[in-house]
């Protein structure tokens, strides 16, 4: 049995909404909630991010990742069950009108969408949230826009994301963790194939739009072998990236609660290693860190994928990206 909302009597804010959100669909394992909110575009304040406001569309995420580090967001609702955030999906209401009055008020600086939960994950299909988003997007100029996705899905708006590319700054970043189907399955388990997302990549870049590979996280001795990330580099490039980027696993409290009882199940033999590796918290800074960054470099350099000038942002963005990146609204 996994945790549920507090009642609505005993909540503040966030939590509060959550308890009193309509329950609207169940799918498999997961339930659908709509969530009244006030705000869908989140200030980031931190000066070593290259953008200065999110969005996310959907509090909580089906596709269950093993090493997701936004899971802590259901906790300001309430939710404590690390489980609870890949069962328990919150749409936000009326997004695309909120967005459009924000957006009135003429926003400065880059706004990233998809930075906790991703945007075309199996409830976009059901509720639209992230094409309405798009379509409000869509009647301004003059915007700084990245998408981040794991999603094929995202090749549905392909022609709505061209038209935006015409007036604004847009880049699409498609995550690939490994190429390894079986792999990828277990650590992503509703996450759709590497092969779809490559073939995601293929399409936004015959479509002129700009788009990058996300190597993210690298988790150590899983998939950070020199022969995967050369393939990946290969196969990002052939597919019409124009960058590659990467970072290492992190592993905050909630985000531990999910990954070692499955690091533990699937590859007890790294057990010692990764307590070692995490023993002074949550990042794994240093040589490891270092070297790999180094490697990948090296990639990018060989297989063309060093981008355009306007990628100089994601560097740092590839070494800190799992900052962090959620606010609520």
């Amino acid at each position: 049995m996994h945790s549920n909302a507090a009642s609505p009597g005993d909540t503040v804010g966030i939590a509060r909404m959550a308890a009193n959100s309509m329950k609207l669909k169940e799918k498999q394992s997961a339930e659908y909630f709509l969530l009244p909110t006030h705000s869908i575009l989140n200030p980031c304040t931190s000066p070593r991010l290259p953008f200065r406001w999110t969005i996310n569309p959907y509090r909580g995420c089906e596709f269950g990742c093993k090493y997701c580090y936004a899971r802590y967001t259901h906790e300001f609702m309430g939710l404590d069950d690390p489980l609870d955030f890949e069962e328990k999906i919150y749409s936000k209401q009326d997004a695309g009108k909120i967005l459009r009055r924000e957006l009135a008020r003429d926003p400065a600086g880059e706004i990233a969408l998809g930075t906790a939960t991703d945007p075309y994950q199996p409830a976009e299909r059901l509720y639209g949230t992230t094409r309405a988003i798009l379509e409000t997007l869509n009647e301004f100029r003059g915007l700084r826009v990245s998408i981040t996705t794991k999603s094929d899905l995202i090749m549905r708006d392909i022609p709505l994301l061209r038209e935006f590319a015409r007036e604004n700054h847009l880049r699409i970043h498609l995550t690939i963790t490994t190429l390894r189907e079986d792999l990828a399955r277990l650590l992503e388990p509703r996450a759709p194939r590497p092969e779809l997302r490559l073939k995601a990549v293929r399409a936004l870049a015959d479509a002129g739009i700009h788009v990058s590979v996300f190597a993210m996280p690298v988790l150590p001795e899983i998939t950070d072998g020199h022969g995967e990330l050369e393939m990946l580099a290969e196969r990002a490039a052939a597919a019409g990236a124009s960058y590659l980027a990467v970072n290492v696993l992190f592993l905050q409290p909630s985000a531990k609660a999910a990954f070692l009882p499955f690091l533990k199940e699937q590859f007890p033999h790294l057990m010692l290693r990764y307590e070692r590796l995490y023993s002074s918290g949550p990042y794994l800074r240093g040589d490891y860190e270092r070297q790999l960054q180094e490697r990948v470099a090296a990639l990018r350099a060989k297989h063309g994928l060093n981008g355009r000038s306007d990628d100089t942002v994601l560097q740092p963005f590839a070494a800190r990206s799992q900052l962090t990146l959620f606010a609520g609204g």
